[in-house]
Protein backbone atom coordinates (compact mmCIF):
# COMPACT_ATOMS: atom_id res chain seq x y z
CA UNK A 1 0.00 0.00 0.00
CA UNK A 2 1.20 3.08 -0.89
CA UNK A 3 0.39 6.64 0.70
CA UNK A 4 1.08 10.59 -0.55
CA UNK A 5 1.26 13.33 2.04
CA UNK A 6 2.08 17.13 1.62
CA UNK A 7 5.34 19.05 3.72
CA UNK A 8 7.27 21.46 3.30
CA UNK A 9 10.83 21.96 3.59
CA UNK A 10 12.31 25.38 4.12
CA UNK A 11 14.74 27.85 2.26
CA UNK A 12 14.76 31.35 3.86
CA UNK A 13 11.50 32.36 4.18
CA UNK A 14 9.90 30.65 1.00
CA UNK A 15 8.55 27.34 1.35
CA UNK A 16 9.78 23.99 -0.49
CA UNK A 17 7.12 21.62 -1.26
CA UNK A 18 7.97 17.74 -0.08
CA UNK A 19 5.53 14.50 -0.42
CA UNK A 20 5.70 12.31 1.96
CA UNK A 21 5.62 8.66 -0.16
CA UNK A 22 5.33 5.77 2.39
CA UNK A 23 5.27 2.40 1.03
CA UNK A 24 4.11 -0.89 2.83
CA UNK A 25 4.70 -3.92 1.42
CA UNK A 26 5.63 -7.78 1.88
CA UNK A 27 9.44 -8.59 2.90
CA UNK A 28 11.65 -8.19 6.41
CA UNK A 29 10.42 -6.22 8.98
CA UNK A 30 11.88 -2.46 8.74
CA UNK A 31 11.32 1.30 8.91
CA UNK A 32 13.59 3.32 6.59
CA UNK A 33 13.92 6.96 5.72
CA UNK A 34 15.13 8.02 2.60
CA UNK A 35 15.26 11.33 0.40
CA UNK A 36 18.40 13.11 1.89
CA UNK A 37 17.06 13.26 5.55
CA UNK A 38 19.29 14.87 8.16
CA UNK A 39 19.48 13.56 12.36
CA UNK A 40 16.35 14.89 13.22
CA UNK A 41 14.27 13.61 10.09
CA UNK A 42 15.90 10.16 11.00
CA UNK A 43 15.52 10.08 14.24
CA UNK A 44 11.61 10.28 13.76
CA UNK A 45 10.96 6.57 13.06
CA UNK A 46 11.68 5.96 16.62
CA UNK A 47 9.04 9.29 17.74
CA UNK A 48 6.70 7.97 15.05
CA UNK A 49 7.08 4.16 16.53
CA UNK A 50 6.77 5.05 19.91
CA UNK A 51 3.22 7.48 19.86
CA UNK A 52 1.75 4.68 18.01
CA UNK A 53 2.82 2.67 20.73
CA UNK A 54 1.39 4.94 23.32
CA UNK A 55 -2.45 5.34 21.53
CA UNK A 56 -2.03 1.38 21.00
CA UNK A 57 -1.18 1.04 18.02
CA UNK A 58 1.77 -1.35 16.17
CA UNK A 59 3.67 -1.09 13.27
CA UNK A 60 2.82 -4.06 10.94
CA UNK A 61 5.71 -6.63 10.24
CA UNK A 62 6.60 -5.75 7.08
CA UNK A 63 9.24 -3.57 5.40
CA UNK A 64 8.53 -0.08 5.86
CA UNK A 65 9.89 2.61 3.48
CA UNK A 66 9.10 6.37 3.50
CA UNK A 67 10.74 8.74 0.78
CA UNK A 68 10.46 12.62 0.90
CA UNK A 69 10.76 13.99 -2.44
CA UNK A 70 12.31 15.47 -4.17
CA UNK A 71 15.09 13.39 -3.04
CA UNK A 72 17.79 15.29 -3.96
CA UNK A 73 16.78 18.58 -1.16
CA UNK A 74 18.34 18.32 2.01
CA UNK A 75 15.30 17.84 4.49
CA UNK A 76 15.99 19.68 7.88
CA UNK A 77 13.79 19.49 11.09
CA UNK A 78 11.72 16.99 13.38
CA UNK A 79 8.50 18.88 11.57
CA UNK A 80 8.49 15.97 9.26
CA UNK A 81 7.61 13.57 12.27
CA UNK A 82 3.74 14.37 11.91
CA UNK A 83 3.26 13.68 7.91
CA UNK A 84 5.28 10.93 8.23
CA UNK A 85 2.93 9.38 11.00
CA UNK A 86 -0.13 10.30 8.80
CA UNK A 87 1.18 8.84 5.77
CA UNK A 88 2.42 5.89 7.72
CA UNK A 89 -1.75 5.52 9.14
CA UNK A 90 -2.80 5.73 5.73
CA UNK A 91 -0.93 2.97 4.28
CA UNK A 92 -1.88 1.06 7.11
CA UNK A 93 -5.83 1.50 6.23
CA UNK A 94 -6.31 3.10 9.71
CA UNK A 95 -6.84 6.48 7.92
CA UNK A 96 -8.58 7.57 4.57
CA UNK A 97 -5.97 8.30 2.01
CA UNK A 98 -7.92 10.56 -0.07
CA UNK A 99 -8.94 12.91 3.00
CA UNK A 100 -4.79 13.21 3.44
CA UNK A 101 -4.28 14.08 0.71
CA UNK A 102 -6.34 17.26 0.96
CA UNK A 103 -4.08 18.46 3.36
CA UNK A 104 -0.36 19.32 4.18
CA UNK A 105 1.09 18.50 8.05
CA UNK A 106 3.83 19.50 10.23
CA UNK A 107 4.13 19.22 13.31
CA UNK A 108 6.75 17.33 16.02
CA UNK A 109 5.38 14.04 17.75
CA UNK A 110 6.29 13.53 21.32
CA UNK A 111 6.69 9.91 22.58
CA UNK A 112 2.91 9.90 23.81
CA UNK A 113 1.61 11.17 20.49
CA UNK A 114 0.59 14.81 21.41
CA UNK A 115 1.68 17.38 18.98
CA UNK A 116 4.43 19.67 19.61
CA UNK A 117 5.01 23.21 18.72
CA UNK A 118 7.53 23.48 15.23
CA UNK A 119 8.74 26.40 13.99
CA UNK A 120 8.00 27.88 10.37
CA UNK A 121 3.98 27.84 10.18
CA UNK A 122 2.88 30.27 9.00
CA UNK A 123 4.71 30.51 5.38
CA UNK A 124 3.89 26.63 5.67
CA UNK A 125 0.26 27.59 6.35
CA UNK A 126 0.26 30.11 3.46
CA UNK A 127 2.30 27.74 0.84
CA UNK A 128 -0.70 25.41 1.91
CA UNK A 129 -3.09 27.41 0.99
CA UNK A 130 -1.58 28.44 -2.17
CA UNK A 131 -2.19 25.09 -3.90
CA UNK A 132 -5.38 24.76 -2.72
CA UNK A 133 -4.45 22.54 0.42
CA UNK A 134 -5.51 22.86 4.54
CA UNK A 135 -2.55 22.73 6.62
CA UNK A 136 -2.71 20.14 9.91
CA UNK A 137 -0.64 21.11 12.59
CA UNK A 138 -0.36 21.36 16.25
CA UNK A 139 -2.84 23.31 18.59
CA UNK A 140 -0.72 25.53 19.68
CA UNK A 141 0.10 27.24 16.46
CA UNK A 142 -3.32 27.04 15.12
CA UNK A 143 -3.95 30.72 15.51
CA UNK A 144 -0.36 31.23 13.55
CA UNK A 145 -1.85 29.34 10.87
CA UNK A 146 -5.01 31.19 11.10
CA UNK A 147 -3.00 34.74 9.56
CA UNK A 148 -2.90 32.66 5.87
CA UNK A 149 -5.59 34.13 4.67
CA UNK A 150 -8.63 31.48 3.65
CA UNK A 151 -6.57 27.82 4.75
CA UNK A 152 -8.51 25.57 5.97
CA UNK A 153 -6.55 24.81 9.13
CA UNK A 154 -6.68 21.63 11.55
CA UNK A 155 -5.15 22.09 14.74
CA UNK A 156 -4.63 18.91 16.83
CA UNK A 157 -3.62 17.95 20.10
CA UNK A 158 -2.29 14.75 19.51
CA UNK A 159 -2.20 12.24 16.87
CA UNK A 160 -5.13 10.05 18.25
CA UNK A 161 -7.41 13.07 18.11
CA UNK A 162 -6.56 13.30 14.11
CA UNK A 163 -6.98 9.69 13.60
CA UNK A 164 -10.75 9.94 15.20
CA UNK A 165 -11.69 13.24 13.00
CA UNK A 166 -10.60 11.24 10.09
CA UNK A 167 -12.66 8.52 11.22
CA UNK A 168 -15.75 11.12 11.73
CA UNK A 169 -15.61 9.87 15.48
CA UNK A 170 -14.71 13.78 16.41
CA UNK A 171 -14.73 17.13 15.01
CA UNK A 172 -11.49 19.25 14.91
CA UNK A 173 -12.77 22.96 14.91
CA UNK A 174 -11.09 25.57 13.08
CA UNK A 175 -9.13 28.18 15.31
CA UNK A 176 -10.18 31.46 15.91
CA UNK A 177 -8.06 34.15 14.47
CA UNK A 178 -6.60 35.95 17.45
CA UNK A 179 -6.48 39.87 17.66
CA UNK A 180 -3.80 42.02 17.10
CA UNK A 181 -2.09 42.62 20.31
CA UNK A 182 -1.95 45.74 21.89
CA UNK A 183 1.67 47.79 21.76
CA UNK A 184 3.35 47.55 24.12
CA UNK A 185 4.54 50.59 26.44
CA UNK A 186 7.53 51.73 24.59
CA UNK A 187 10.49 53.91 26.55
CA UNK A 188 9.69 57.74 26.64
CA UNK A 189 12.04 60.84 25.23
CA UNK A 190 11.00 62.89 28.25
CA UNK A 191 13.09 60.04 30.29
CA UNK A 192 16.26 61.95 28.93
CA UNK A 193 17.03 65.05 30.23
CA UNK A 194 18.97 67.58 27.57
CA UNK A 195 20.79 66.22 24.26
CA UNK A 196 18.07 68.19 22.28
CA UNK A 197 20.57 67.41 19.63
CA UNK A 198 21.12 64.24 19.53
CA UNK A 199 16.68 63.43 20.15
CA UNK A 200 16.46 65.40 16.51
CA UNK A 201 19.15 63.22 15.00
CA UNK A 202 16.70 60.58 15.90
CA UNK A 203 13.91 61.97 15.05
CA UNK A 204 15.58 62.31 11.36
CA UNK A 205 16.44 59.02 11.41
CA UNK A 206 12.98 57.55 12.07
CA UNK A 207 11.22 60.01 9.58
CA UNK A 208 13.45 58.29 6.69
CA UNK A 209 14.70 54.98 7.67
CA UNK A 210 18.76 56.71 8.24
CA UNK A 211 21.46 54.39 9.80
CA UNK A 212 22.81 56.98 12.39
CA UNK A 213 25.46 56.29 15.14
CA UNK A 214 25.76 57.94 18.32
CA UNK A 215 29.30 58.81 19.76
CA UNK A 216 30.67 59.96 23.24
CA UNK A 217 31.63 59.06 26.41
CA UNK A 218 30.01 56.53 28.75
CA UNK A 219 27.33 57.27 30.69
CA UNK A 220 26.38 60.42 28.18
CA UNK A 221 22.79 58.58 27.50
CA UNK A 222 23.87 56.80 24.23
CA UNK A 223 22.07 53.56 24.71
CA UNK A 224 19.58 55.27 26.64
CA UNK A 225 18.72 57.20 23.12
CA UNK A 226 19.04 54.32 21.22
CA UNK A 227 15.94 52.49 23.27
CA UNK A 228 13.80 54.81 22.39
CA UNK A 229 14.07 54.84 18.70
CA UNK A 230 10.94 51.95 18.62
CA UNK A 231 8.68 54.31 19.96
CA UNK A 232 9.27 56.87 17.40
CA UNK A 233 8.81 54.58 14.44
CA UNK A 234 4.97 54.15 12.31
CA UNK A 235 3.19 50.90 12.94
CA UNK A 236 4.22 48.39 10.14
CA UNK A 237 1.79 47.66 7.40
CA UNK A 238 -0.17 44.84 6.85
CA UNK A 239 2.21 43.58 4.15
CA UNK A 240 5.21 44.15 6.29
CA UNK A 241 3.91 42.74 9.69
CA UNK A 242 3.22 39.70 7.61
CA UNK A 243 6.66 39.28 6.10
CA UNK A 244 8.38 40.07 9.48
CA UNK A 245 6.09 37.48 11.42
CA UNK A 246 7.30 34.87 8.76
CA UNK A 247 10.46 35.31 9.62
CA UNK A 248 9.78 35.05 13.18
CA UNK A 249 8.09 32.07 12.27
CA UNK A 250 10.87 30.58 10.50
CA UNK A 251 12.94 31.60 13.89
CA UNK A 252 10.63 29.47 15.80
CA UNK A 253 9.87 32.98 17.46
CA UNK A 254 6.56 33.70 16.75
CA UNK A 255 4.79 33.73 20.40
CA UNK A 256 0.74 32.59 20.99
CA UNK A 257 0.11 33.43 17.29
CA UNK A 258 0.12 36.64 17.31
CA UNK A 259 1.53 38.80 14.29
CA UNK A 260 4.60 40.95 14.75
CA UNK A 261 2.97 44.26 14.26
CA UNK A 262 5.50 47.14 15.69
CA UNK A 263 9.19 47.34 14.18
CA UNK A 264 11.27 44.81 15.63
CA UNK A 265 14.70 46.15 18.14
CA UNK A 266 17.34 43.77 18.01
CA UNK A 267 20.08 44.52 20.46
CA UNK A 268 22.95 41.96 19.95
CA UNK A 269 25.98 41.90 22.25
CA UNK A 270 29.37 42.55 20.99
CA UNK A 271 30.53 38.96 21.11
CA UNK A 272 28.08 37.86 18.89
CA UNK A 273 29.43 35.42 15.75
CA UNK A 274 29.37 36.42 11.99
CA UNK A 275 26.11 33.72 11.88
CA UNK A 276 24.34 34.95 14.54
CA UNK A 277 24.34 38.33 13.17
CA UNK A 278 23.63 37.59 9.45
CA UNK A 279 22.08 34.32 10.06
CA UNK A 280 23.78 30.65 9.27
CA UNK A 281 24.98 27.86 11.37
CA UNK A 282 23.83 24.36 11.03
CA UNK A 283 20.44 24.96 9.55
CA UNK A 284 20.70 28.54 8.49
CA UNK A 285 18.60 30.18 10.48
CA UNK A 286 17.91 33.90 9.98
CA UNK A 287 20.50 36.16 12.17
CA UNK A 288 19.64 39.30 13.92
CA UNK A 289 19.92 41.42 11.21
CA UNK A 290 16.84 38.77 9.60
CA UNK A 291 14.66 38.74 12.81
CA UNK A 292 15.72 43.22 12.87
CA UNK A 293 14.02 43.19 9.33
CA UNK A 294 11.74 46.50 9.13
CA UNK A 295 12.79 47.28 12.89
CA UNK A 296 16.24 48.97 14.44
CA UNK A 297 19.80 46.84 15.16
CA UNK A 298 21.20 48.39 17.79
CA UNK A 299 24.59 47.39 18.22
CA UNK A 300 26.28 49.11 21.38
CA UNK A 301 29.56 49.32 21.64
CA UNK A 302 30.37 48.84 17.74
CA UNK A 303 34.06 48.72 17.66
CA UNK A 304 34.09 45.65 19.93
CA UNK A 305 32.16 43.87 17.35
CA UNK A 306 34.45 41.58 15.64
CA UNK A 307 35.75 42.93 12.40
CA UNK A 308 34.69 40.37 10.00
CA UNK A 309 31.23 40.02 11.73
CA UNK A 310 30.87 44.23 11.50
CA UNK A 311 31.88 43.64 7.26
CA UNK A 312 29.08 41.27 7.07
CA UNK A 313 26.73 44.07 7.18
CA UNK A 314 28.20 45.90 4.14
CA UNK A 315 26.27 44.24 1.87
CA UNK A 316 22.90 43.64 3.88
CA UNK A 317 22.63 47.78 4.32
CA UNK A 318 22.65 48.20 0.34
CA UNK A 319 20.61 45.57 -0.75
CA UNK A 320 18.41 44.77 2.47
CA UNK A 321 18.55 41.09 2.31
CA UNK A 322 21.48 38.17 3.94
CA UNK A 323 22.42 35.28 1.60
CA UNK A 324 23.28 32.13 3.41
CA UNK A 325 25.61 30.01 1.29
CA UNK A 326 25.80 26.44 1.82
CA UNK A 327 27.22 23.79 -0.97
CA UNK A 328 23.82 22.26 -1.05
CA UNK A 329 21.63 25.29 -1.63
CA UNK A 330 21.88 29.35 -1.11
CA UNK A 331 19.22 30.48 1.36
CA UNK A 332 17.94 34.18 1.25
CA UNK A 333 16.40 36.28 4.25
CA UNK A 334 15.14 39.75 4.58
CA UNK A 335 17.41 42.39 6.23
CA UNK A 336 15.50 45.77 6.01
CA UNK A 337 17.25 47.22 8.77
CA UNK A 338 17.80 50.37 10.51
CA UNK A 339 21.38 50.16 11.67
CA UNK A 340 21.74 52.29 15.23
CA UNK A 341 25.23 52.18 16.20
CA UNK A 342 26.88 53.99 19.73
CA UNK A 343 30.89 53.94 20.64
CA UNK A 344 33.02 55.85 22.93
CA UNK A 345 35.69 57.68 21.10
CA UNK A 346 38.70 55.68 22.70
CA UNK A 347 38.85 52.42 24.59
CA UNK A 348 38.50 54.48 27.54
CA UNK A 349 35.95 56.40 26.82
CA UNK A 350 37.43 59.74 27.64
CA UNK A 351 39.60 60.98 24.56
CA UNK A 352 38.65 65.24 24.51
CA UNK A 353 38.22 65.23 27.99
CA UNK A 354 40.81 67.49 29.49
CA UNK A 355 39.95 66.47 33.10
CA UNK A 356 40.35 62.98 32.30
CA UNK A 357 42.54 62.44 29.37
CA UNK A 358 44.35 59.02 29.07
CA UNK A 359 47.93 58.84 28.76
CA UNK A 360 47.89 57.17 25.60
CA UNK A 361 46.05 59.51 23.64
CA UNK A 362 45.61 60.22 20.69
CA UNK A 363 46.66 57.08 19.61
CA UNK A 364 44.52 55.41 22.01
CA UNK A 365 41.21 56.78 19.99
CA UNK A 366 42.94 56.26 16.87
CA UNK A 367 43.70 52.35 16.80
CA UNK A 368 40.05 52.40 18.65
CA UNK A 369 38.10 53.87 15.88
CA UNK A 370 40.49 52.44 12.99
CA UNK A 371 38.33 49.42 13.89
CA UNK A 372 35.26 50.67 11.12
CA UNK A 373 36.21 50.57 7.95
CA UNK A 374 35.47 53.49 5.91
CA UNK A 375 33.15 51.52 3.41
CA UNK A 376 31.33 50.54 6.78
CA UNK A 377 31.08 54.31 8.09
CA UNK A 378 30.12 55.22 4.38
CA UNK A 379 26.93 54.04 5.28
CA UNK A 380 26.09 56.10 8.19
CA UNK A 381 24.03 58.73 7.60
CA UNK A 382 24.15 61.03 10.76
CA UNK A 383 26.83 60.87 12.98
CA UNK A 384 25.92 62.59 16.33
CA UNK A 385 28.47 63.30 19.20
CA UNK A 386 26.65 63.33 22.68
CA UNK A 387 28.29 64.76 25.21
CA UNK A 388 27.42 63.98 29.07
CA UNK A 389 25.57 66.62 31.17
CA UNK A 390 26.35 68.17 34.35
CA UNK A 391 25.02 66.59 37.00
CA UNK A 392 23.81 70.37 38.24
CA UNK A 393 22.13 71.06 35.18
CA UNK A 394 19.95 67.71 35.52
CA UNK A 395 18.12 69.50 37.45
CA UNK A 396 17.23 72.25 35.88
CA UNK A 397 17.05 70.83 32.67
CA UNK A 398 13.13 71.54 31.13
CA UNK A 399 11.57 68.48 29.98
CA UNK A 400 11.85 68.01 26.53
CA UNK A 401 8.95 66.50 23.66
CA UNK A 402 7.27 63.22 25.03
CA UNK A 403 7.69 60.26 22.81
CA UNK A 404 4.03 60.41 21.26
CA UNK A 405 4.40 63.82 19.71
CA UNK A 406 7.74 63.28 18.45
CA UNK A 407 5.70 60.00 16.57
CA UNK A 408 3.25 62.04 15.19
CA UNK A 409 5.93 63.79 13.31
CA UNK A 410 7.85 60.95 12.25
CA UNK A 411 4.30 59.33 11.07
CA UNK A 412 3.33 62.52 8.77
CA UNK A 413 6.66 62.12 7.16
CA UNK A 414 6.84 58.49 6.74
CA UNK A 415 3.64 59.20 5.20
CA UNK A 416 4.30 61.69 2.69
CA UNK A 417 7.52 59.68 1.67
CA UNK A 418 4.78 56.42 0.77
CA UNK A 419 2.26 59.38 -1.44
CA UNK A 420 5.88 59.96 -3.08
CA UNK A 421 6.77 56.67 -3.72
CA UNK A 422 3.89 54.54 -4.49
CA UNK A 423 2.64 51.45 -2.72
CA UNK A 424 5.50 49.22 -4.23
CA UNK A 425 8.04 51.79 -4.54
CA UNK A 426 10.55 52.05 -1.60
CA UNK A 427 9.10 52.10 2.27
CA UNK A 428 11.51 55.38 3.30
CA UNK A 429 13.72 57.45 1.84
CA UNK A 430 16.52 55.60 3.35
CA UNK A 431 15.31 52.83 0.32
CA UNK A 432 15.05 55.91 -2.51
CA UNK A 433 18.10 55.04 -4.84
CA UNK A 434 18.90 55.55 -8.53
CA UNK A 435 16.35 56.82 -11.06
CA UNK A 436 13.95 56.92 -8.11
CA UNK A 437 15.83 59.42 -5.95
CA UNK A 438 16.58 61.54 -8.92
CA UNK A 439 12.94 61.61 -10.48
CA UNK A 440 11.68 62.71 -6.60
CA UNK A 441 13.90 64.76 -5.48
CA UNK A 442 12.29 68.12 -6.43
CA UNK A 443 15.32 70.14 -4.11
CA UNK A 444 15.60 73.68 -5.51
CA UNK A 445 18.79 74.65 -7.32
CA UNK A 446 20.49 76.22 -5.00
CA UNK A 447 20.54 73.60 -2.58
CA UNK A 448 21.71 71.24 -5.83
CA UNK A 449 24.44 73.42 -5.93
CA UNK A 450 25.18 73.65 -1.85
CA UNK A 451 25.08 69.88 -1.86
CA UNK A 452 27.40 69.49 -4.70
CA UNK A 453 29.84 72.08 -3.72
CA UNK A 454 30.04 70.42 -0.14
CA UNK A 455 30.66 67.05 -1.72
CA UNK A 456 33.83 68.10 -3.34
CA UNK A 457 34.59 70.13 -0.42
CA UNK A 458 34.23 67.30 2.09
CA UNK A 459 35.25 64.70 -0.57
CA UNK A 460 32.31 62.86 -0.04
CA UNK A 461 31.95 59.54 -2.18
CA UNK A 462 29.15 59.09 -4.49
CA UNK A 463 27.29 56.76 -1.73
CA UNK A 464 28.15 59.80 0.71
CA UNK A 465 26.36 62.46 -1.52
CA UNK A 466 23.51 60.04 -2.11
CA UNK A 467 22.96 59.34 1.27
CA UNK A 468 23.14 63.41 1.88
CA UNK A 469 20.48 64.18 -0.22
CA UNK A 470 17.99 61.32 1.08
CA UNK A 471 18.39 62.91 4.67
CA UNK A 472 17.73 66.54 3.09
CA UNK A 473 14.66 64.70 1.46
CA UNK A 474 13.76 63.34 5.03
CA UNK A 475 14.08 67.06 6.53
CA UNK A 476 11.93 68.74 3.68
CA UNK A 477 9.63 65.98 4.60
CA UNK A 478 9.22 66.55 8.28
CA UNK A 479 9.00 70.25 7.64
CA UNK A 480 6.49 69.58 4.99
CA UNK A 481 8.19 71.39 2.57
CA UNK A 482 7.35 69.77 -1.32
CA UNK A 483 10.91 70.47 -2.16
CA UNK A 484 14.34 70.08 -0.61
CA UNK A 485 15.68 73.63 0.34
CA UNK A 486 18.87 75.20 0.65
CA UNK A 487 18.45 74.90 4.80
CA UNK A 488 17.41 71.36 4.66
CA UNK A 489 20.77 70.22 2.91
CA UNK A 490 23.13 72.42 4.94
CA UNK A 491 21.32 70.43 8.03
CA UNK A 492 22.18 67.26 6.45
CA UNK A 493 25.74 68.40 6.04
CA UNK A 494 26.10 68.82 9.60
CA UNK A 495 24.99 65.33 10.35
CA UNK A 496 27.36 63.98 7.75
CA UNK A 497 30.99 63.18 8.25
CA UNK A 498 33.81 61.61 6.55
CA UNK A 499 34.97 59.16 9.89
CA UNK A 500 34.21 59.13 13.15
CA UNK A 501 37.63 60.99 14.08
CA UNK A 502 35.98 64.09 12.40
CA UNK A 503 33.06 64.29 14.95
CA UNK A 504 34.82 62.56 18.13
Amino acid sequence: MLARLASFAFQGIETVPVEIQVQVAPGLPAFSVVGLPDKAVGESRERVRAAMTSIGLSLPPKRILVNLAPADLQKEGSHFDLPIALALLAAMGIVPIEDIAEHAALGELGLDGRLAPVAGVLPAAIGAASRGLGLICPASQGAEAAWAGDARVLPAESLLQLINHFRGEQVIAPPDRPALPPAPPGLDLLDVKGQETAKRALEVAAAGGHNLILIGPPGAGKSMLAARMPGLLPELTPAEALEVSMVHSVAGMLRDGRLVTRPPFRDPHHSASQAALTGGGHRARPGEISLAHRGVLFLDELPEFPRQTLEALRQPLETGRTTVARASAHVTYPARFQLVAAMNPCRCGHLGDPARECTKAPRCGEEYQGRLSGPLLDRIDLFVEVQPIAPAELTRVRPGEPTAAVAVRVAEARARQRARYGADGPASNAEADGEVLRTTLEAEADALALAEQAAVRLRLSTRGFARTLRVARTLADLAGSAAVKRLHVAEALTWRARGVREVA
